[in-house]
């Protein structure tokens, strides 16, 4: 078994002391440090960084951190700590910025289907507080794009994710031909084929909203931050192979 590097052992102590912090502090923790959207009362600019250290549940963080050690410490083995760190927290924001800009194109979308169908910023605001409108407007919007409007303006991101798959995209870079298996199929797949063809089902559900992790409770999957990381860490792997400036000590 590969031994685990350093920095990834920090990282991973680093995401459970997060996680059972908030299972003690419960709520508390998950307004300050989960990534809300930028409209919403809770949210703060920290929250791009320290979401990247909070999970939903015990599966989230299992995976997550199982994740990070598979294939970040071979990385971490390579480039050495610092340049890993850079390259963990670049994805890992970009990935919380391309989900943020999703959202945003998505609410304004929905904000602005309502403004012309004649509701009142105060209407709107009713509807984001308490979840409730005149039933009268469904003929006009769906009921579906108002549970989006809703969710979206509520509902936080939180995880590792985006950063982690920043980590799976240099992987397949630097180790293409190592063989990979998903859970559900046990066939063994090498990683220049696994790895996109995992981001392009990421890209796919974040478009039609039609998720194959659904079935395996993959529900609330913020399917457009992994995509943000993935991004990320491609045109990352892109530079670093073109650049001449590989001294990160």
């Amino acid at each position: 078994m590969m031994r685990i590097t350093d920095t990834v052992k920090h990282l991973i102590i680093i995401n459970v002391i997060f996680f059972v912090a908030t299972q003690v502090l419960g709520d508390t923790m998950y307004e300050k440090l989960s990534l809300f959207y930028p409209e919403n009362p809770n949210f703060g600019f920290w929250q791009f960084v320290s979401s990247m250290f909070m999970h939903g549940g015990v599966m989230h963080i299992l995976f997550n951190m199982y994740a990070l050690w598979a294939f970040g410490g071979p990385l971490e083995a390579m480039w050495g700590r610092n340049k890993f760190l850079f390259f963990y927290f670049a994805a890992g924001l970009g990935a919380g910025l391309l989900y943020t800009l999703v959202n945003y194109y998505q609410f304004n979308s929905i904000f602005n289907q309502l403004k012309a169908i004649g509701l009142t910023e105060i209407d709107i605001q009713e509807i984001l507080s308490s979840g409730k409108y005149n039933t009268a407007i469904l003929d006009s919007i769906s009921q579906n794009k108002l549970s989006e409007f809703y969710q979206i303006f509520h509902t936080p991101a939180v995880g590792a994710s985006g950063a982690i798959y920043g980590v799976l995209v240099a992987f397949a870079f630097k180790y293409p031909d190592v063989e990979l298996m998903l859970m559900f199929i046990p066939v063994p797949i090498k990683a220049k084929y696994f790895i996109p063809a995992i981001v392009a089902l990421d890209l796919f559900s974040g478009l039609t909203g039609f998720s194959i992790f659904g079935a395996f409770g993959g529900g609330g999957i913020a399917h457009f931050a992994h995509v943000g990381g993935a991004l990320i860490g491609y045109l990352l792997m892109l530079y670093f192979q073109k650049s001449q400036f590989n001294r990160w000590d």
